[in-house]
């Protein structure tokens, strides 16, 4: 996945907003929370973090082009990173960004998710 394909797929998950910030990176956030960043791995290859469950998070942690994303999972924070892109299949990355927009969007006030027409039953 590109970067730019990246932006449109995280511009089609509903409530997002978009900033570039920490040093360029394309920041995604629902409700004023992030759920997304992608920035440049050393190989100057795009590099995607994300939230992901517990489970899931001991499940990539140790997979081949994933890792425990820099900075926030050293916090305790249960974020991995995509940094190798070099399988022709982007449906698991698009699978991981919209669990981390939903689990991200959990978090929000039910009034908040109420107002942006998230998490409605």
């Amino acid at each position: 996945m590109t970067r730019d394909e990246y932006n449109i797929f995280c511009a089609s998950l509903p409530a997002t907003t978009h900033v570039v910030q920490w040093g360029g990176a394309d920041v995604w956030k629902v409700g004023g929370k992030v759920f997304a960043i992608a920035g440049w791995s050393k190989s100057r290859q795009p590099a995607y973090s994300f939230k992901v469950s517990e489970q899931n998070y001991h499940f990539l942690k140790d997979e081949p082009g994933y890792r425990p994303a820099p900075y926030l999972a050293s916090r305790g924070f249960k974020w991995i990173q995509k940094y190798d892109n070099f399988s022709m299949n982007d449906e698991p990355l698009r699978y991981y960004l919209t669990q981390s927009h939903y689990l991200v969007s959990l978090g929000l006030t039910k009034k908040k998710q109420k107002e942006l027409g998230l998490n409605q039953d």
